[in-house]
């Protein structure tokens, strides 16, 4: 009997164990997401401010100048629900105002242009990346998530179920490779 009881407290104690640290690796993953979503909108923001910067600096012509200072602006002003559509927004406006290598190297011959395209370019390029940082977290947490034993001990609490941030983040190819 004795030993019975003693088998069962270890059985008990294992299983305890093994769901807290399943619950400490999931608390672990949802401070990653939280971190890489910092990372996501710093680049976000850095990227829209540049874009902002460059078309108030008078190097772009006044049409292309309207179309991204619009767009920056309103991916700067997004609230959350609208977010990824205002930086999907913000992407067309790049690639459509930097689609001719002409626009990036006239940018690059106007005084103070040269560091501009290269901030710009490095900002565009860094957006995939941090996005890319984020899904994978969010990938990493849902799969744990979805596990029965998570489910059913209630192991995430109550934290939001994790949501990948989905956007159209492809660069201009012109500003990439003029930067290069």
């Amino acid at each position: 009997m004795t030993a019975t009881l003693i088998w069962i407290l270890v059985v008990l104690l294992a299983v305890g164990l093994y769901l807290s640290w399943t619950a400490g690796r999931l608390d672990r993953l949802h401070a990653r997401i939280d971190a890489a979503r910092a990372a996501l909108d710093a680049q976000l923001l850095r990227r829209a401010s540049v874009a902002q910067e460059l078309a108030t600096s008078g190097v772009l012509d006044p049409a292309a100048s309207i179309v991204l200072y619009e767009a920056a602006h309103a991916a700067r002003q997004a609230v959350e629900e609208q977010r990824e559509v205002a930086e999907s927004e913000l992407s067309q406006a790049l690639r459509a105002v930097f689609a001719d290598p002409q626009q990036v190297d006239g940018v690059r011959e106007a005084p103070g242009g040269e560091e501009a395209a290269l901030e710009l370019a490095e900002a565009v390029r860094r957006v995939p990346m941090a996005r890319r940082f984020h899904n994978d977290a969010v990938r990493a947490a849902r799969a744990l998530r979805l596990h029965r034993k998570v489910r059913w001990f209630r192991l995430a609490g109550h934290a939001p179920f994790p949501m990948a941030f989905e956007m159209d983040d492809e660069p201009p190819a012109a500003l990439i490779e003029r930067a290069a």
